[in-house]
């Protein structure tokens, strides 16, 4: 990757090279047919890629985002390019009340949620911990962790026995990151969460599932990384070179359909380009 910085959220338009984010070449077989799909963080990024694939499936959707509202706008597009519908659904979700705001929403105007995608994510890479600050520590946490918690709380009241939920992990998650310290504690507190809400609500059928990506090319990596940081982005991996959230899409469409994944609850998937971790 070029070096290459943003203002945060950041958009897709202004990264170079532009990642392949449009699901071009999915091809849809109708395995979320008649489904309605809720997903924080939709607007760019995994979240695009997710949209466009479960609309290529048959679903219809409604994307959570914080102020991108021109990649918003282009997901919509894409979405409804191929038949299906999708609402957009713009403010911060580190508010507890928009968490509740957003479920409702996307309730009223899609008629429901089979599916529930938590998706939306911040992160500011720290060179100590004597540098993280209070603020930072919470703010992270309101958007990775508790808006996990609140939105699928409100979305239970809405979902069907048999329904779906797929949350984004990382594998910073799994073993940990010298500079992204809070990021990391919450998204192990995700798979925490998974395993518990599998548990919890495997009576009703509802599966929930996790997927940990590696390295993935999308606009918080220039809006949040230093340059030199974006310049080496991903090389680490034995893979060498960062994923494009096509390439990390049908994870969720596996986990969200009941066709490819019925006996699938609980679990992380972790797409990390080659890298292995014991357990």
């Amino acid at each position: 990757m070029p070096p290459q910085s943003q203002p945060y959220p950041g958009e897709t338009g202004k990264m170079a090279p532009k990642p392949r984010d449009e699901m071009r070449d999915y091809v849809g077989r109708d395995l979320l047919a008649g489904r309605k799909a809720l997903i924080t963080g939709g607007d760019s990024g995994i979240g695009r890629a997710v949209a466009v694939a479960f609309a290529k499936e048959g679903a219809d959707v409604a994307i959570a985002y914080l102020t991108e509202h021109e990649d918003a706008e282009h997901t919509r597009s894409l979405v409804e390019k191929e038949g299906r519908r999708c609402v957009l659904l713009p403010g911060d979700l580190a508010r507890a009340d928009h968490c509740r705001e957003v479920v409702e929403s996307a309730v009223s105007a899609l008629g429901g949620i089979d599916v529930l995608v938590n998706n939306v994510a911040t992160q500011s890479p720290v060179d100590s911990l004597e540098e993280l600050s209070d603020e930072q520590w919470e703010r992270t946490f309101s958007v990775n962790i508790d808006s996990y918690f609140r939105v699928t709380r409100a979305a239970l009241h809405h979902m069907p026995d048999g329904g779906a939920i797929v949350n984004t992990s990382s594998i910073n998650g799994l073993r940990g990151n010298k500079s992204l310290i809070d990021y990391s504690a919450t998204k192990g507190a995700v798979n925490a969460l998974t395993y518990s809400l599998a548990q919890v609500l495997v009576e009703r059928r509802i599966r929930v599932n996790a997927v940990a990506p590696g390295p993935v090319w999308t606009p918080l990596i220039p809006a949040t990384m230093p340059e030199e940081k974006v310049e080496k982005f991903g090389q680490q991996v034995p893979m060498e070179r960062a994923a494009h959230p096509d390439e990390i899409a049908p994870s969720y469409v596996f986990f969200a359909s009941d066709r490819l994944s019925s006996y699938y609850t609980g679990e992380v998937l972790a797409p990390i380009g080659g890298e292995t971790l014991p357990g």
